[in-house]
């Protein structure tokens, strides 16, 4: 496997990641309960390439605590900026929404939000703790840093959801560029911290920032030192003109080996294809033996 990265930007998006969504997406029943709700979803904020398909199946992933972030990443599409105060009618709303669409296996995301002194890990739990008690769906939240607050993370981990996810995102050179305010190390520490408490754990990784393939299996193995059980990885899509460009597409064949490769580290699950999204298809990794 090449060992260096590609110092320029991609061609035109090859073949296998040029996504033929159908028209009437807001005819679907998500994009009508998502309105009436008054919530978010990181389909949407992300511009994710699933979207219709998950959609279609009845599914969504919920993103709380506004559409606002307090983080500058440049891969990211979500909005940047002062947040509004946190939702307190948000979870049961999030909890109604679960109910309708019958999920059983309920994805949670969040916005950065630095201007909490818990970085909002209160309302993650109110929101887990309210889908529970309104649907028994199982529940994987995916989390921001929390600036390092040990004591934040605890709050969310003694409501027990099912996975604990927070996204390392890319290799610790690329952070200067990529996520200019994040620390891989205090990422690694939160996820550690996490399966310390019994949790599990789970993240993702974007290829084709600038990385290479050496250095994707470095971070997985941090991972799997940290005690992450749940890994994935897929193609990195600038949102657009204005974010860190695409410095390289993948193969479906180079993705599988490097899925290979890394679940030989002795992780539980491995997702790893062009299309692949920290959320996407998530009830298959719990599904899988232990």
């Amino acid at each position: 496997m090449s060992t260096n990265p590609i110092n320029k930007r991609a061609g035109h998006r090859p073949e296998w990641l040029k996504i033929r969504v159908p028209g009437g997406l807001d005819q679907l029943p998500v994009a009508g309960l998502m309105k009436d709700l008054a919530l978010n979803t990181v389909c949407q904020e992300a511009r994710c390439p699933n979207i219709f398909e998950c959609w279609s199946a009845g599914t969504a992933t919920f993103m709380i605590l506004g559409e606002i972030c307090t983080r500058r990443c440049t891969f990211c599409a979500v909005g940047r900026g002062t947040p509004a105060i946190a939702d307190a009618d948000e979870p049961r709303r999030v909890a109604e929404a679960v109910r309708k669409m019958g999920v059983k296996h309920c994805v949670i995301t969040m916005v950065n939000r630095d201007d909490m002194p818990d970085g909002g890990a209160a309302h993650v739990a109110r929101t887990i703790a309210a889908v529970r008690e309104e649907t028994g769906a199982a529940v994987e939240v995916l989390i921001s840093d929390l600036d390092g607050n040990r004591e934040a993370l605890q709050t969310v981990i003694d409501v027990r959801p099912e996975v604990l996810a927070h996204n390392v995102e890319t290799i610790p050179r690329l952070y200067p560029q990529v996520r200019p305010v994040a620390k891989y190390q205090r990422s690694l520490d939160i996820l550690r911290w996490a399966a310390g408490g019994g949790m599990l754990t789970k993240s993702s990784i974007m290829l084709g920032l600038g990385e290479n393939e050496d250095e994707v299996l470095a971070v997985a193995a941090d991972l799997r030192e940290a005690g992450v059980g749940i890994f994935t990885m897929g193609q990195y899509l600038a949102p657009s003109e204005h974010n860190h460009p695409v410095r390289r597409y993948y193969t479906p064949e180079e993705f599988a080996e490097l899925g290979r490769r890394a679940m030989e580290l002795g992780f539980r699950h491995v997702e790893s294809a062009p299309l692949v999204r920290s959320s996407y298809m998530a009830h298959r990794a719990v599904q899988s033996p232990a």
